[in-house]
């Protein structure tokens, strides 16, 4: 396993989870970290070193490539409970679909391996895994999801998430940026549309019927 020199080194605590996934200590590791395994994690390493290392937002990409980020902030942290508790309660009592939060991961069939900060996918769907795929990387996009900027995010690597969602068959997407105080709403084959400072955001489409207000974000 090996790691790009300039994104800070890696140090493998001296415990490891029986099925051979490590848990890592990043000390002083710049971020984001890349990661370079000799061969591509399967899925049940991937999903156990995911376990073990619990904090980070962890992201694979076609090669194996792993994508460390740092835990969010507080206000970030506090922003994203808010946007998946919201969701969750219109979800719930809506009824068709069920919400998914930060430590999600979904898996795809070229490896990659991405985290949404807030997802929504319809129940018929999710009902239709079985219950030990229930317990494993959600392997098809969501209908919906949702990223928030935070303050160490280069709006590059935000954007390009959401066009990674996009092209990958999610139906609606919002980008929200508090230090621009804007919203960016993606839509497929379409340009995001960029709204300054809404008061509400309103859904469509998968989640139509859901408002999410806003004034949170902007403070």
């Amino acid at each position: 396993m090996s790691t790009a020199p300039e994104l800070g080194s890696l140090h493998a605590a001296p415990e490891s989870d029986p099925r051979g996934a490590i848990q890592l200590s990043f000390g002083a590791a710049g971020f984001p970290l890349l990661i370079r395994p000799e061969a591509p994690m399967t899925e049940d390493e991937l999903l156990s070193f995911c376990r073990l290392n619990k904090g980070f937002e962890i992201a694979c990409d076609p090669d194996g490539t792993l994508r460390i980020m740092t835990p969010a902030g507080a206000k970030t942290s506090r922003l994203n409970i808010y946007l998946n508790r919201e969701l969750d309660l219109w979800a719930e009592a809506d009824g068709r679909g069920v919400v998914f939060g930060s430590d999600l991961g979904v898996r795809f069939p070229d490896r990659s391996m991405r985290a949404p900060d807030a997802a929504w996918t319809s129940k018929a769907r999710y009902d239709a895994l079985d219950k030990a795929a229930q317990e494993r990387f959600l392997p098809f996009c969501p209908e919906f999801v949702a990223e928030l900027r935070s303050p160490t995010d280069r709006i590059s690597q935000t954007e390009a998430k959401m066009e990674f969602w996009m092209s990958r068959g999610a139906l609606l997407g919002w980008l929200i940026d508090p230090h621009r105080k804007l919203a960016m709403i993606y839509r497929p084959n379409q340009e995001p549309e960029t709204l300054s400072q809404p008061e509400f955001l309103h859904g469509e489409g998968p989640i139509q019927g859901f408002s999410l207000k806003m004034q949170r974000f902007w403070e």
